[in-house]
């Protein structure tokens, strides 16, 4: 089949984004499909080479070209600028409405599109959700834009793979969401277990405002930095951890620092997919918190970050989000709620490192790898 991957790598120029983008698009190639990107968000992009957002489009066209030639479809792929009303850029940039008109698949990954009409010539649109909870609770609560959002879909999948369980309190209306995962190309991960690198490490951004919700009565928040606040003395109990972290509040580092957490740049870090990667695959394991949102609601949500640190053999430790309904922990993998059931887990880890890497990277290979996981997503939408 032809698929189009709407996505968002030029609107946000960073690598974690981007490797979610390149697993699906190598993915289904691997699966035999004919693939493009397309990205039509209607957003003006972020230069991080200017620091802002910018009606320029040329560092968003040469960074996503770069992508697409190093993932080998240089190609298949078109961006279409809102700051140039609409102009399309990219080798298929004078094949967009062709290639509207036939394709057999979208998938809106992170709903990162509002579709239009043009899109709807597509006869099966995928909206495939990598954050879960706002949405449904913001469709609860009725809100009009949400709706026709996901109304122009004609399936609608979900990383919140705990949805619809008893011990899931995330409202679902309107809908019908199948749950899926980040799908993983093992071999672009694949690592000897040899943790080189002493730390524990994730790489997040400490502060985001804007979409907490209030449900039932409760105040649900979106920043992560409230839950890693809940685990500043970790390193005194299971040394040594090191933060690669967007901020530069001079307050909130000197804080980390007085609680024995390295801290490194993930702005830095993130505007290169190779150095990303490099970090991941020379870490020792991931430790790693979760939105309250997807927390105390238990949506089931699981990282794609953490999918690619399974992925190159690296055990990962994660804040408990009911994920583990859907797949083993113990081994190579651990939810935690307590600070002690997190410092427990690191000295599991280390009593025996070789077993954990190798069950980290079963669980990528039984739970992650892109082929089975977007053979199934197509599955699922009766293809």
């Amino acid at each position: 089949m032809r698929v189009l991957v709407f996505g968002m790598m030029g609107q946000t120029p960073f690598a974690g984004v981007a490797w979610q983008v390149l697993h699906y698009l190598e993915g289904l190639r691997r699966l035999g499909h004919d693939v493009y990107y397309i990205e039509d968000t209607g957003t003006w992009p972020y230069d991080p080479e200017q620091n802002t957002i910018t009606d320029d489009a040329r560092y968003a066209v040469n960074y996503i070209g770069q992508l697409m030639s190093w993932c080998g479809m240089q190609d298949h792929w078109a961006y279409l600028s809102a700051a140039a009303g609409g102009n399309a850029f990219g080798p298929s940039a004078g094949r967009v409405s062709d290639l509207l008109r036939h394709s057999d698949v979208l998938i809106n990954l992170t709903g990162s599109t509002l579709l239009r009409e043009e899109h709807l010539a597509v006869p099966v649109r995928i909206y495939l959700e990598t954050d879960p909870v706002l949405p449904q609770i913001e469709i609860a609560q009725g809100r009009k834009f949400t709706i026709s959002l996901l109304e122009a879909h004609t399936h609608h999948f979900t990383y919140g793979e705990n949805l619809g369980a008893p011990d899931c309190g995330v409202p679902l209306t309107h809908f019908h969401y199948h749950p899926t995962r980040p799908p993983v190309v093992l071999e672009w991960w694949e690592r000897e277990i040899t943790g080189e690198r002493p730390f524990y490490t994730t790489i997040a951004s400490w502060k985001q405002s804007g979409k907490d919700i209030v449900w039932n009565g409760e105040t649900y928040t979106w920043s992560k930095h409230h839950e890693f606040l809940k685990f500043l003395d970790l390193p005194a109990r299971a040394g040594p951890f090191e933060l690669a972290l967007a901020c530069d509040d001079p307050e909130v580092l000197s804080l980390l620092r007085r609680h024995r957490w390295c801290v490194t740049d993930a702005i830095k870090l993130s505007r290169d997919i190779s150095s990303y990667h490099n970090y991941i695959i020379h870490s020792r394991a991931e430790f790693s918190v979760a939105k309250d949102q997807n927390i105390r609601l238990r949506s089931g949500w699981f990282s794609d970050r953490s999918a690619c640190y399974l992925a190159a053999s690296r055990p990962v430790v994660t804040q408990d989000t009911g994920f583990g309904n859907v797949m083993p922990v113990g081994e190579g993998l651990f939810a935690f709620c307590t600070m002690e059931e997190a410092s427990a887990a690191f000295r599991e880890i280390e009593s025996d490192y070789a077993r954990h890497a190798r069950r980290a990277h079963c669980i990528a290979e039984e739970y992650f790898r892109a082929e089975l996981v977007l053979n199934k997503l197509f599955e699922d939408a009766g293809m």
